[in-house]
C-alpha cells in the first residue's frame, strides 16, 4: 500500500530523476558523437571535488557557496577539456581519465580524517536520491530548463565551448543530487541504446525515464539504495531496448 509518506520521497526524487533524463539524454548523445566517453565522469568527479573542498576548508558553508564551488571547478575542468580537444586531441581522452583518477584521489585524501569520510564519499559516488527534496527540485530546475532551452533553441552552443559550459551546469547540479555514478548511467547509457537511431533523441529520453521509474519504484518497494539500483535499471534497460532494435 502505498502511503502519503512514501509519495513525499518517491515525488521529488522522481522529479529530479525525470529532469536529470530529460537533460543528459541530449548531452549524452553529443558525448558518444565526440568520443570522449569519461569526460563526464572527470567533471562530475572534479565537481564533487569542489563540493568536498568546500565543506572541508569552509567554515559552514551555505548551500549556495557549496554549490558554486562546484560549479567553478567543473566550469574550469571544461575550459580545460576545451583547451586539450584543440591542442591535443589525440591525447583529449588519456587526459580526461587521468583527471577523474586525480579528482577521486583528492577527495579520499580530503576525506581522511574526517569522522564520516567513507559516508562522505558513498554519497558523492552513489549520492542519496531518496533524500532529495522539493527544495533541491526547486532550486535546480531552472537551471536544467536553461540548459535544455539553449541547447535545442540555440545549436550553435553544441560546438566549442558553449558544449563544456552547458555540460559543466548540468554536472554539477546532477552530482549533488545522484552522485557521480547516476550521472555517468544517465549520459552514457541512452545514448548508446540510440546509436544509429532515426530519432535519437526521443528513444535515449525513452530509454532514461524507463530506468529512472524503474529504479526508483524497485529501491522503494525493495529497500535497496536507489543510486547503484538506478544504476543498474540503465544497463537493463539500454540493453533491452538495443537488443529489441536489432531483433524488430
Amino acid at each position: 500500500m502505498i502511503s502519503n509518506e512514501m509519495i513525499s520521497i518517491v515525488g521529488p526524487a522522481l522529479v529530479a530523476g525525470l529532469m536529470i533524463a530529460l537533460t543528459h539524454a541530449p548531452l549524452g548523445i553529443e558525448v558518444l558523437r565526440r568520443g570522449i566517453i569519461f569526460i563526464d565522469l572527470a567533471v562530475a568527479q572534479i565537481a564533487g571535488l569542489g563540493l568536498v573542498a568546500a565543506s572541508t576548508f569552509l567554515h559552514q558553508p551555505s548551500t549556495w557557496v557549496i554549490q558554486g564551488t562546484a560549479l567553478l571547478c567543473a566550469i574550469i575542468a571544461g575550459l580545460f577539456f576545451r583547451k586539450v580537444e584543440k591542442a591535443i586531441p589525440e591525447q583529449q581522452e588519456a587526459i580526461i581519465g587521468v583527471s577523474f583518477v586525480l579528482a577521486a584521489s583528492l577527495s579520499i585524501l580530503l576525506l581522511a580524517d574526517h569522522p564520516h569520510g567513507g559516508e562522505e564519499i558513498q554519497h558523492l559516488l552513489s549520492g542519496q536520491m531518496l533524500f532529495v527534496t522539493w527544495k533541491d527540485v526547486l532550486m535546480h530546475a531552472p537551471i536544467y530548463v536553461l540548459i535544455i532551452a539553449a541547447w535545442f533553441f540555440k545549436p550553435s552552443l553544441r560546438s566549442g565551448i558553449g558544449f563544456y559550459l552547458l555540460f559543466a551546469l548540468a554536472i554539477t547540479s546532477s552530482v549533488q543530487m545522484v552522485g557521480v555514478y547516476v550521472v555517468f548511467a544517465s549520459l552514457i547509457l541512452p545514448a548508446l541504446a540510440a546509436v544509429k537511431s532515426n530519432n535519437p533523441h526521443k528513444l535515449a529520453w525513452l530509454c532514461s525515464i524507463v530506468s529512472v521509474v524503474a529504479g526508483i519504484i524497485t529501491a522503494m518497494v525493495s529497500d535497496i539504495p536507489a543510486g547503484p539500483l538506478i544504476v543498474v535499471s540503465y544497463v537493463l534497460t539500454a540493453v533491452s531496448f538495443i537488443i529489441g532494435r536489432r531483433l524488430l
